[in-house]
């Protein structure tokens, strides 16, 4: 059992949401219905897309802290101009996406430690954010509120979204040669140059693709919230990097699991629900997602290492 659950990592994460889902219904029995596991889930969308675009990032070694800033921003955009003058809304976004594979150039072309080049530029997302909404404010565009609460036969449409962005960002990741280099600048970026690819352009698209999930997740949260605020993302910053690592990813080598970090995400979705059901005080919910987090990833590092003493 042991070595079963070091050698497939995804199992932990599965198993994690599955005990904590299973608490939540026994706590309240209602949320067993389509209406109830919809609003368990309800902001796990762009939480799970948010953890697909650090996933990017923490793949080729680095790591993001303006991510949230970022989907603010991404918001703060898509309630106004996207909502007011689409083409404009839509070159913004292009344009951001942009801004984040040259963020990618950047940081590899003169060697800067990515965590301080993100935290500066959370700053300059953050203050773009508030010179388009100073105040909270702007409407979802109706496309994107219909998409967003759609209501599928059988499941929500959160558990379904979840599941077609696992299935996308797996066949990106894992299944196409392209995905492979990309986790290969991670695991050994000098083997890869050697190789004949581009590192410089790998690392771009890496960003560029952190970008392209970033902008979908603040549509998908302004499609839910209605409306947009400046700081409405600033805790995903943090969230999608707890995500990635619950999922089974590290910091180091590009090892990543684009279906564990969705589930990473829906568990920190589920336990934001299930500690609201233990009347937990707002204050305290922060630090108890973070005891969940340090128990699952002290789990997984027996089990590594009983894996290794057994081998």
């Amino acid at each position: 059992m042991t070595r079963l659950f070091a050698r497939h990592r995804i199992l932990l994460p599965i198993l994690s949401l599955a005990v904590l889902l299973a608490a939540t219904f026994y706590m309240q029995p209602r949320a067993m219905s389509y209406f109830g596991v919809n609003l368990l889930f309800n902001l796990a969308v762009p939480i799970a897309l948010a953890t697909v675009a650090q996933m990017m990032i923490i793949m080729v070694n680095d790591i993001d802290l303006s991510l949230g800033a970022f989907v603010s921003l991404v918001a703060c955009v898509t309630a106004t101009f996207l909502h007011d003058t689409p083409v404009l809304g839509v070159l913004i976004l292009a344009g951001l996406i942009a801004a984040y594979a040259g963020l990618g150039v950047l940081i590899h072309r003169f060697e800067l430690p990515a965590i301080v080049v993100t935290l500066g530029m959370s700053f300059v997302w953050g203050g773009l954010a508030l010179s388009i909404l100073p105040s909270p404010g702007g409407t979802a565009p109706p496309w994107i509120r219909s998409l967003m609460t759609v209501k599928p036969p059988l499941v929500p449409m959160a558990v379904v979204a979840a599941v077609l962005i696992a299935a996308v960002t797996h066949f990106l990741i894992i299944r196409t040669g392209i995905g492979t280099v990309l986790r290969g600048v991670g695991g050994n970026a000098a083997s890869v140059a050697r190789a004949g690819w581009p590192v410089l352009r790998l690392k771009a698209l890496a960003y560029a693709l952190a970008g392209l999930f970033g902008v979908l997740a603040g549509m998908a949260l302004v499609g839910l919230t209605t409306s947009a605020d400046a700081n409405i993302a600033l805790r995903y910053t943090l969230l999608s990097i707890a995500g990635v690592i619950l999922g089974g990813g590290e910091f180091i080598g590009g090892k990543v699991s684009p279906v564990g970090a969705v589930i990473g995400a829906l568990t920190l979705a589920l336990a934001a629900s299930f500690l609201s059901f233990l009347r937990l005080s707002p204050d305290w919910q922060i630090g108890a997602q973070g005891a969940i987090l340090i128990l699952v990833l002290t789990a997984r590092l027996i089990f590594t290492r009983r894996d290794g003493q057994e081998g």
